[in-house]
């Protein structure tokens, strides 16, 4: 009873707090009116989490701590019996996708097949089955999985997917898609080998299934979505656009994610006419921009695009571009030129003449810039537009080895997570496959996170079993079940 009260108040909650953002803008629900604002509380809890583990160390005569200066990772990460109160994570996003509850409030539903055979009847224990559901879930993982989608996965509005604790693959037909949603929480979760497809029936919700049409191919897209955090992923090689948010999306924070491998990484608004878009608001941050990638780390078109304390290793074309005028505030970051001295430019503005571009605000403050790097900044009247901002000073950008050591998934590269039990988790499951085809394609071996272990057909169910019950009874006596 506790658990529907609590799913009933969270959306009567959310309902009243995207009409009152409706009535204070009139462009986009859950645009913020003051995005100076919003950049100024970044700033100010990067700098209180750096000087907090600062205090720490000298008082611990330089031991290492658990802090890490990420105001993220900070804020659950410390927490040894994380895995008894998981929804604590949905308190710790910043940034203009700071109030997406994700599944907060609702139950747990864990997944225990990785199939996805039929997408418009979708098997109970898929992930495809949980995704569509109607209500508030929080949704996890039984065991490590590599799940394989016959066609994209339409996700419903309030859900969290957390695969922290297991090591969890999405590759397949036209990946994930956030359309017309809102409340999504996407955290620690490899996605890449995503393809086009469509041409087909696709099931978006228990009572409703519809005609598709051939999908990008993009490994999350998202489309008239607000409220969406996409946290501590790794993404690569996929057929269009790693991220793409499009179509008056808004309210988007995209952090401490692993980038590599792939052409045009991030799409941030549909076209240079789309006027709607002009309300698109984005935090991008703590992110590693890693090898082989070429351009768009973002693109932007149109909107307020916040670029905060990312470290961007190389490119081959540009790194941050954009037309239609979006506002660009680039904060904190390290950027590194490649070796071609033609593309020494951090910027670029696409198809557009100088006459038009060098009014747009676009802005560098506290960037490192390393091997012939530069920033083409423009924008007249550049000082009182981001007079707030300023009211807290940048943290610089030497700190960005400390704020995304740990960018991607939890586990696979530098930082080793449990699984679900506050115990060693030892279970693992074989993935199979070729090992390179699993990676993150940045140099690091991954396969010390795929333990295979011999066990029966119903070891499996069994774990799964396990994993619910203890999930329910973490829920029950959890500040969220009370």
């Amino acid at each position: 009873m506790f658990q529907w009260t609590c799913i009933v108040f969270f959306l009567l909650v959310s309902s009243f707090l995207s009409l009152g953002s409706a009535v204070h803008n009139l462009t986009l629900p859950g645009q913020h009116p003051f995005p100076e604002s919003v950049v100024e509380d970044i700033q100010r809890k990067v700098n209180v989490s750096i000087s907090r583990r600062q205090m720490l160390m000298y008082e611990s005569n330089d031991q290492p701590s658990c802090i890490t200066g990420n105001p993220i990772d900070d804020c659950w990460r410390c927490d040894t019996n994380w895995q008894l109160n998981r929804q604590r994570l949905a308190d710790c996003a910043i940034g203009f996708g700071q109030y997406a509850l994700g599944g907060k409030g609702g139950r747990y539903y864990v997944v225990t097949d990785s199939s996805d055979n039929d997408p418009v009847n979708p098997v109970p224990g898929t992930l495809r089955y949980a995704v569509i559901q109607t209500e508030p879930l929080w949704i996890v993982f039984a065991t490590n999985m590599l799940i394989h989608l016959k066609e994209e996965l339409i996700f419903n509005s309030y859900k969290t997917l957390d695969g922290r604790g297991a090591n969890v693959h999405i590759t397949g037909g036209g990946c994930i898609t956030l359309q017309y949603i809102s409340n999504v929480i996407i955290h620690n979760i490899h996605i890449h080998h995503c393809y086009q497809s469509g041409e087909t029936n696709i099931r978006s919700s228990p009572t409703h299934y519809g005609w598709r049409t051939l999908s990008d191919g993009d490994g999350i897209s998202i489309f008239g979505a607000r409220d969406i955090w996409i946290d501590h992923c790794s993404l690569s090689h996929c057929k269009d656009g790693l991220i793409d948010a499009v179509m008056g999306s808004t309210a988007i924070t995209i952090s401490n994610n692993h980038f590599s491998h792939h052409n045009e990484v991030m799409l941030l608004g549909h076209s240079d006419d789309y006027l709607p878009d002009s309300g698109m608001q984005v935090t991008i941050a703590f992110n590693h921009f890693g090898v082989k990638l070429i351009q768009r780390m973002p693109r932007c078109r149109r909107g307020y695009i916040h670029v905060v304390n990312n470290d961007f290793t190389r490119w081959e074309m540009y790194a941050i571009g954009g037309s239609g005028n979006p506002t660009i505030n680039s904060q904190g970051n390290r950027y590194t030129a490649p070796v071609d001295r033609n593309a020494k430019e951090v910027t670029k503005r696409v198809e557009t003449a100088e006459e038009t571009w060098k009014n747009w605000n676009w802005r560098s403050d506290g960037d490192i810039l390393v091997n012939g790097a530069y920033f083409v900044a423009s924008g007249e009247g550049l000082e009182v537009k981001y007079e707030k901002a300023y009211s807290v000073e940048p943290k610089s950008a030497a700190y960005i080895d400390q704020l995304t050591m740990n960018a991607g998934v939890w586990g696979s590269r530098r930082s080793h997570m449990g699984r679900w039990t506050a115990g060693n988790g030892t279970v693992g499951m074989d993935l199979g496959g070729d090992p390179d085809y699993l990676d993150d394609y940045d140099g690091d071996d991954d396969s010390g996170s795929f333990r295979s272990l011999p066990h029966s057909p119903h070891f499996n169910t069994l774990i799964a079993l396990l994993t619910f019950m203890c999930l329910q009874l973490a829920f029950m006596f959890s500040p969220q079940g009370l």
